[in-house]
């Protein structure tokens, strides 16, 4: 079992948002994944909860998972495995340092979301720093950019993570795709199957999912309009 945590000590970037298409797409792949909510505000268990009705084709668990668990989460991890499990995402909160620290110990990939701007680059490069003083495997996640592809402040904000560490492909636009799809409990491949959203976010799936230990059953590239290979 691999696991991939959002982390970033700002909000806003979007994590929740990437969490839960992120958590689909490998849904649809063949993944068996569970999500862990960490936030108090449990938006993505509600996002789950919404999934019930929303007719969603990809079984997903999303679970919230309370602080004071997060002493047991090497055998909580553990449980989930003996129970086939491939993949676990967490949603984390932006307040609490302790949490940061215990799933940062336990991630596979860390993917750190950052917007376009000189607050979020200068906010997710302190993430960076705390994640590689953990000795953790992470990335930036370059979120909620201008949708051409000639935004000078996108790509001096890529400019900027990259100096610092891994960026992740692709930068993702800010599409209402990705909230649309939020809102109905479903992820943006559901929701925009073939849309420029649903295409970013397969592209992001495998990219991290090049990024994880071996070991799991390969999945074809599952971008819109492509059929897994037999």
């Amino acid at each position: 079992m691999r696991s991939i945590a959002f982390l970033t000590q700002k909000g806003g970037a979007g994590k929740t948002t990437l969490a839960a298409s992120l958590a689909e797409i490998a849904a649809s792949t063949g993944e068996r994944v569970i999500a862990l909510d960490l936030d108090p505000q449990q938006s993505l268990t509600q996002w789950g909860k919404r999934r019930e009705s929303a007719n969603a084709r990809n079984k997903i668990i999303v679970e919230p998972l309370e602080r004071e668990r997060l002493t047991h989460l090497r055998p909580i991890l553990d449980g989930l495995a003996a129970a086939e499990f491939t993949l676990v995402i967490f949603d984390t909160t932006v307040a609490d340092a302790r949490a940061f620290r215990l799933v940062c110990e336990v991630a596979d990939l860390c993917l750190l979301p950052a917007r376009p701007t000189r607050l979020d680059v200068e906010a997710t490069a302190e993430t960076f720093r705390a994640v590689f003083l953990a000795k953790r495997k992470a990335a930036f996640v370059l979120n909620q950019c201008p949708s051409s592809h000639r935004s000078t402040r996108a790509s001096e904000a890529a400019k900027r993570l990259a100096e610092l560490g891994v960026l992740a492909e692709p930068m993702l636009s800010a599409r209402m795709d990705f909230q649309d799809a939020l809102a109905g409990g479903l992820g943006v491949t559901e929701y925009a199957h073939g849309g420029r959203a649903a295409e970013e976010i397969a592209m992001l799936w495998n990219w991290s999912r090049a990024q994880l230990p071996s070991g799991q059953p390969a999945a074809a590239d599952r971008r819109p309009g492509r059929q897994a290979a037999a």
